[in-house]
């Protein structure tokens, strides 16, 4: 079957016809819009889907479509690292770092590095590390990664496809570091890299939060900036099913968003013997 071509024009000025009215706060009048860009775009490289799911309307996604998070990234990826460090703060690679040393955490063997983007947490961990495997959905940030010469291994792969198709030999260290603000449900990550891990291995991942009275007892919910919040507790829930335990969950900072702190958990779990 041959995939059904899509109406650029069309889809253009739909997408735009929704955003405003999303802007103009008219959310009912914005989400039958989205839905119109759904009809165009069954992929949805626009993340319609997690735009109506911010503003309260129709289901939200179990995660983000891949098509939106590979076009978000690839058309990002030139200024990816100024935007996401400069201007937005974010440090949450060198938290990572911190927080394995303060444990006496590794050296390790072979780490693997889910959604490695640019390669910021393969870098700032290289030293503490024999071997990095880095798996990203955006060809671009992969592109960028690879040119770093960080990585003994790079591939172009949504992580829960890669987590369920790989054969290669199992990891001592997985990262996951702004990974779950584009999922949802958790558990087929949590156990897609139990299945990759040798027992004791340890797990180290960011998540974004919100305060308990908007999450409302929810698992998990598309914030404001269309960025999926997880509560603590369905974090450990998850963990604890797949073989893990806590070692340690810290609340930190993710990034700046519009002049804001945003709250999240840096957790670091260990594989079960």
């Amino acid at each position: 079957m041959m995939a059904k071509k899509i109406d650029e024009e069309a889809l253009a000025e739909a997408y735009n016809r929704a955003l405003a009215l999303e802007k103009a706060g008219d959310a009912d009048a914005a989400a039958k819009a989205y839905e119109q860009v759904l009809e165009l775009d069954p992929d949805d490289h626009g993340g319609a889907a997690v735009r109506m799911a911010a503003m309260g309307r129709g289901d939200t996604p179990p995660k983000a479509p891949d098509a939106y998070v590979e076009t978000l990234f690839d058309q990002h990826a030139e200024s990816f690292e100024e935007i996401l460090v400069e201007q937005l703060g974010y440090a949450v690679p060198v938290l990572v770092r911190q927080r394995l040393q303060e444990l006496k955490l590794g050296p390790f063997k072979r780490m693997l590095d889910l959604g490695c983007g640019t390669g910021l947490t393969g870098g700032t961990l290289r030293d503490m590390v024999d071997d990095i495997t880095g798996i990203d959905l955006s060809e671009n940030m992969v592109e960028i990664a690879h040119e770093k010469d960080l990585y003994e291994t790079l591939y172009v792969a949504e992580a829960e496809d890669f987590l369920e198709d790989n054969e290669e030999e199992p990891f001592d260290l997985v990262t996951a570091t702004d990974v779950l603000p584009y999922l949802g449900a958790l558990e087929p990550l949590f156990f897609g890299a139990s299945e990759n891990m040798v027992p004791g291995g340890i797990f180290v991942f960011s998540s974004e939060t919100l305060p308990e009275d908007v999450l409302s007892g929810r698992s998990y919910m598309v914030g404001p900036h269309q960025r999926f919040a997880h509560s603590e507790i369905y974090i450990r829930e998850r963990l604890s099913a797949t073989g893990f335990e806590v070692i340690e969950i810290s609340e930190i900072n993710v990034r700046m968003q519009d002049g804001h702190p945003t709250p999240g958990h840096l957790v670091i779990a260990r594989l079960k013997g």
